[in-house]
């Protein structure tokens, strides 16, 4: 059995019942960095074999494999939120999948979903990107692409690389497209950055340091988000 996993983004009160109750009963951890798990499964007083998963290692998704063959319940997490959703996991999942392996996927915290509820945008369809293409034209495209669908965009961001990723949106989209960058969510510095692409970037311009993952949710211009919100909701 292979049991997905997700995992706190940052409190680990976020953590539900039945994620503890499936990693107290796995024969294996299954996890991106196995320092990073430990430090969850200590704090709940979980004492389980960990075994490091490389999705760009083939030995490692093979040995995976096996474990999963011998009958094992495997627990397959990343280092937070859900595996296979910009992280690690897909591989193994459709490999399994292949060999008509038990998989069962539990419900649980999604940095995405968690964005996009706080953004304040409209809470029908939305287009999730993840971490887009290093280069700028590929990158253009897609958010190009998916923007034209009239509905909200989802990517993910590096500290590093935020500012640039707001004027590539702003290049893109238009400099007054709405957005909201949401950092650090759940932890102790959590904080929500709204307004336009323009303003959001020349504010984390004006800190000496920018730190923390960034989610960041493209919303439509006000009038026509109204518009589009009419048929979300058929009730």
């Amino acid at each position: 059995m292979l049991s997905i996993v997700p995992t706190p983004l940052g409190n680990l009160q976020d953590i539900t019942l039945r994620a503890l109750e499936t990693l107290k009963s796995a024969d294996f951890v299954l996890c991106e960095d196995t320092r990073r798990t430990q430090i969850l499964l200590t704090h709940f007083g979980i004492s389980k074999p960990t075994v490091r998963y490389n999705e760009n290692d083939d030995f490692s998704v093979r040995r995976c494999l096996d474990l999963l063959r011998g009958g094992k319940h495997c627990a397959l997490v990343s280092d937070c939120g859900t595996p296979c959703i910009s992280d690690p996991g897909w591989k193994l999942v459709r490999e399994a999948a292949k060999e008509k392996l038990p998989i069962t996927s539990l419900p649980g915290p999604s940095a995405a979903a968690c964005a996009l509820a706080g953004a304040g945008f409209t809470g029908g369809a939305f287009t999730f990107l993840g971490f887009l293409p290093r280069k700028a034209g590929k990158a253009a495209k897609l958010l190009a692409a998916a923007y034209s669908q009239k509905h909200p965009v989802i990517v993910y961001e590096s500290p590093y690389r935020i500012v640039k990723l707001l004027e590539l949106i702003g290049k893109t989209l238009g400099a007054d497209t709405p957005v909201v960058a949401a950092r650090e969510i759940s932890k102790v510095y959590e904080e929500w950055l709204r307004g336009s692409t323009t303003e959001v970037a020349q504010e984390l311009q004006s800190r000496k340091k920018v730190q923390g993952e960034f989610v960041v949710v493209i919303g439509l211009p006000e009038t026509q988000e109204e518009e589009e919100h009419e048929s979300d909701f058929p009730y």
